[in-house]
């Protein structure tokens, strides 16, 4: 199996609609850390703050593993929303009946890798 060259952070099992955080992570997609991080501190969705603290935790990652690297030289690689489990809860309603509620929890991943040229 050939290594994926990139630092990789991973955060899981946050309860956020996968569908509902993809549109975040597409805004962010192939853009520098730093402008990553100025966009999602502005935006208002709650997948905004999701990834920003995954982005964060990507970036010291690659920091710490070579202290060559420049935070300015750094680019989003990859960034990757999957679907975790569902919890199930009950909702009850009229009549004495009820119906089933799925809260759904995403996996994020963000691949940071350095830039090219400088």
């Amino acid at each position: 199996m050939a290594e994926k060259k990139g630092y990789v952070a991973t955060t899981k099992f946050l309860i956020a609609s996968p569908t509902k955080v993809r549109p975040v992570a597409n805004v962010v997609k192939t853009k520098s850390c730093s402008e990553a991080m100025a966009i999602l501190d502005v935006m208002p969705q709650k997948g905004a703050r999701l990834i920003s603290g995954t982005l964060k935790s990507a970036v010291a990652n690659a920091l710490n593993k070579n202290k060559q690297l420049d935070e300015d030289m750094l680019y989003i690689k990859e960034i990757r929303i999957d679907e975790g489990p569902r919890l199930k809860r009950v909702w009850f309603r009229g009549r004495g009946r009820a119906d089933q509620l799925l809260k759904r929890m995403c996996h994020i991943t963000v691949v940071v890798d350095e830039k090219a040229g400088k």
